[in-house]
């Protein structure tokens, strides 16, 4: 058996989200986890770099942009791009996210079945947050393009946290602002270092498979895979959880 095999079997047979019952409040990334948003920072990163000349003016492959970029916080990005010049990468970030807001109010689309679980966790009265990687800026623009503005209690910014994710600061300030606890709450994530920091945050967290490769995924640990919100598994979970947390007669 593989090692990635092994990952997987081992997250399948603890894929339950009965143990958070009865469910409190859910965490969501934003990126790749409410919408399909790594296209469009691909393109914006592979046309900006280009003309720049970097990597000899090649563009750049799909897998340097999941190993470099994807999930990652900017400074960190900056820092991978242009390790001699920190504050050349830094301004190049922000550019870059400008021409991302400028496609994103053009082309953002919700996940498939993301209003369907949104009215799941609204009939129940869940509490949720928004946690984040991204700038506030993206981050706001985002909810507001889906139409979640009035959905989600409070937004959570890495780079606000003392540290961003992988480490489960941003998770943590979710669950404080929420007044949530962790034994009761699960998370929505679709990257490596978001799962990572889920799960250090010591929650169960569905991990999307919306862009990052699945063997990626599983290293971290997700409580199960799923493709959008409207794949079977996830509701076979819901409805477990919904039976777990029910009075008792």
């Amino acid at each position: 058996m593989t090692m990635t095999a092994s990952l997987e079997n081992c997250a399948e047979s603890n894929s339950s989200l009965a143990r958070v019952a009865p469910i409190e409040a859910v965490l969501f990334d934003i990126d790749g986890t409410l919408c399909d948003s790594d296209p469009l920072h691909y393109y914006a990163f592979r046309e900006m770099l280009q003309e720049i000349g970097f990597n000899e003016g090649k563009p750049i492959t799909e897998e340097f942009f999941i190993d470099t970029v994807a999930g990652k916080h900017n400074d960190d990005i900056a820092l991978a791009l242009f390790p001699a010049d920190l504050e050349r990468g830094l301004k190049f970030v922000d550019d870059k996210e400008a021409m991302f807001r400028k496609l994103a109010a053009e082309q953002l689309k919700p996940l498939n079945g993301l209003d369907k679980v949104r009215k799941w966790i609204e009939e129940r009265g869940l509490k949720r947050a928004a946690v984040t990687n991204a700038p506030r800026a993206n981050a706001e623009l985002m909810i507001s393009i889906l139409g979640l503005k009035d959905f989600f209690q409070a937004v959570i910014v890495g780079s606000e946290c003392e540290h961003a994710k992988p480490h489960p600061d941003p998770y943590l300030k979710g669950l404080e602002a929420l007044i949530a606890s962790k034994d009761h709450t699960f998370v929505f994530e679709d990257s490596v270092s978001g799962i990572k920091a889920g799960v250090a945050a010591g929650m169960p967290v569905v991990g999307l498979a919306t862009r990052n490769p699945e063997h990626l995924l599983w290293e971290a640990n997700p409580a199960f895979l799923i493709k959008d919100y409207d794949d079977p598994k996830l509701w076979a979970a819901l409805e477990e959880l919904d039976k777990a947390g029910a009075p008792r007669r």
